[in-house]
């Protein structure tokens, strides 16, 4: 993957929740990110603000990230209709015509928009829409399931807990541990940060399962994939995605990843987040009549809590749900990476497939 010099656009919004896209593409392509704009906090440092990418500067405007000579430009945020905000065309045709790609994660394609469209071929810069998706898209044939390769899907109690940031975390540890390991990347970020992936949630909604189904059967030949999750299954914008995801994808082992301290669902008026105990019999009585899996493992993202706190917050949870449990940012992945060796050697001998 070429490296590039990158400025990220998180104007009014650079804060964790809805600069997702921001902090998870800082947090894995941290040398790359040169600059955050954003008027609003201009002069301050991305890593106090978005708890990743210390050293990287927030500016006022594009011009002023120029001389750090960047390349491409991301649209950093991520809210329920993935439209790009008015007030940004501006700064994205400005980037145009200095030469910068453009790279957005947004259900309202820089493709379809004439505007963008005709700057970018006069300035010769490409448009990136991480969410197209491919065209020949079918319904599943319910393959997976015939699939050696062990597969590990985050789910999770809300949308934006960090099921992505698991999977890669995930994936990471066992590569170094020389154990074929890849991530599958469902969403913007993921994509992004990898440079390969579907965006399941633009796909149309008969054809999810078939789209998650070719995930497995492209990535079929490595021996683990850590397949990053989307929504929940209770979440009343996305559970539709969810679903689908989980039947698609056929996974032995689920992981189920919940935010502390979120009691309301992201986008939603008033549904509440459930805690872990509640979903891991709905994920698995779900799954069930179309491929048995089973959740093996809680991940927390504890980001509002002190280290001695959050491990109060951990044996609280060990013992609501009688599985291991950790926050793999402030604790690291060892448990999670026990958990799943430990479930897979009990998987394969069920199956016979020692």
């Amino acid at each position: 993957m070429k490296k590039r010099r990158i400025v990220i656009i998180t104007e009014g919004n650079t804060d964790p929740t809805p600069a997702k896209t921001a902090v998870g593409v800082i947090r894995y392509r941290t040398g790359e990110v040169v600059a955050l704009i954003d008027s609003t906090q201009a002069g301050r440092d991305t890593g106090e603000l978005l708890g990743v990418g210390n050293g990287i500067p927030i500016m006022a405007s594009l011009t002023e990230t120029f001389r750090l000579q960047p390349d491409m430009l991301l649209i950093g945020t991520a809210w329920a209709g993935g439209q790009i905000p008015t007030a940004w065309r501006a700064t994205i045709l400005s980037a145009i015509e200095h030469g910068l790609d453009i790279v957005s994660g947004m259900h309202q394609f820089l493709n379809d928009d004439e505007e963008f469209k005709k700057a970018a071929q006069k300035h010769r810069v490409e448009l990136i829409d991480l969410r197209k998706t491919p065209d020949d898209l079918t319904v599943s044939k319910c393959l997976a399931k015939e699939q050696k390769c062990f597969r590990v899907h985050t789910v999770g109690t809300d949308c934006n807990v960090g099921k992505k940031v698991v999977c890669l975390e995930l994936t990471r540890a066992f590569q170094e541990k020389k154990k074929d390991a890849v991530f599958v990347g469902t969403g913007q970020t993921g994509i992004f940060i990898t440079g390969s992936g579907i965006a399941l949630d633009r796909v149309i909604g008969d054809f999810i399962a078939g789209a998650a189904e070719r995930l497995v059967l492209e990535n079929t030949n490595h021996d683990y994939l850590f397949i990053e999750g989307q929504g929940a299954i209770t979440h009343p914008l996305y559970s539709g995605v969810t679903l689908s995801m989980l039947h698609g994808f056929m996974p032995q082992a689920l992981i189920l990843v919940h935010e502390y301290g979120r009691p309301i669902m992201r986008g939603s008026k008033d549904t509440p987040v459930l805690p872990p105990e509640k979903l891991i019999p709905l994920y698995e009585s779900i799954a069930a009549p179309v491929f048995p899996t089973k959740v093996i493992a809680v991940a927390l993202n504890l980001r509002r809590l002190d280290d001695r706190a959050a491990l109060k917050e951990i044996e609280k949870v060990e013992t609501n749900t009688g599985l291991p449990a950790t926050d793999v940012i402030k604790f690291g992945t060892e448990k999670l990476e026990e958990a799943v060796l430990r479930f897979e050697g009990e998987w394969r001998k069920e199956h016979a497939l020692d």
